[in-house]
């Protein structure tokens, strides 16, 4: 079972969501949010910027990705609201576009934002790249500074069918194609310096996100650096600790 119940000191009856659609069968059955809901949800996003930069944070990425609200209310298959949330792209898009707005009104215009998008839900009449792309240039007008690109984790129906290294580079790529002016990162099974690099000079992407590679092997820096032929001056007491590769 998915669920912590509430004799687990789980919530379940805290969970939320555009419309009452769980994720699958052994998920919670979460509730309608309420426009008075949302409008708190959206206040709190700005309020989480607020402590980020008083934490002393360079950057803040809005989650709008793999499953979570944002995602769920972007997409048709989670999102079934008859209101000014719901239906249309522009009524889905709605929450996103007032939690950017929240997030700019406590956050140093100096400081970078960026936005993190499921590109695509990978189930038929889900969300896809064209949307992507579409709001990608709404979000980058009221001056989100990156799109970071990735996709699914809305569905458990998801198919995705060629799970290899860099399949979400295409994503980026085709975003960056109809914005030329936006930057975007791509991100998932980027595994090398000589990867990256390819996809960087390819103009498929103007940034790199990894974040597993990191947990698998915390001297992927000195590797990836190995794998192009960069030599990096570390701090004496840790040059004893390298494993090179040659």
């Amino acid at each position: 079972n998915s669920m912590a119940t509430a004799e687990e000191n789980g919530w379940p009856e805290k969970i939320v969501a555009p419309s009452p659609i769980a994720y699958d069968e052994t998920y919670v059955v979460p509730k309608e949010l309420t426009k008075e809901q949302i409008k708190q949800i959206v206040k709190d996003f700005g309020e989480a910027a607020r402590r980020a930069n008083e934490a002393g944070f360079d950057v803040v990425e809005i989650h709008a990705a793999h499953g979570y609200l944002i995602h769920e209310f972007l997409s048709p298959i989670t999102n079934k609201r008859t209101d000014e949330y719901g239906g249309s792209f522009e009524n889905r898009i709605r929450l996103c576009l007032e939690v950017v707005e929240s997030v700019k009104a406590n956050w140093p215009t100096e400081k970078p934002i960026f936005i993190r998008f499921s590109c695509e839900d990978y189930v038929e009449g889900g969300w896809n790249v064209q949307e992507t792309a579409k709001i990608s240039g709404i979000v980058k007008k009221m001056g989100i500074d990156l799109v970071d690109c990735s996709s699914g984790g809305l569905s458990a129906e998801q198919k995705i069918t060629a799970l290899v290294p860099g399949y979400q580079v295409p994503f980026a790529q085709e975003v960056k194609k109809q914005i030329p002016d936006l930057i975007v990162s791509s991100v998932g099974l980027i595994t090398n310096g000589k990867q990256a690099e390819e996809i960087l000079e390819s103009g498929a992407a103007d940034v790199i996100t990894v974040g597993r590679a990191f947990l698998r092997d915390p001297s992927t820096v000195l590797n990836w650096a190995d794998d192009l032929g960069v030599e990096i001056q570390w701090p004496l007491q840790y040059v004893r600790g390298r494993v090179r590769k040659n």
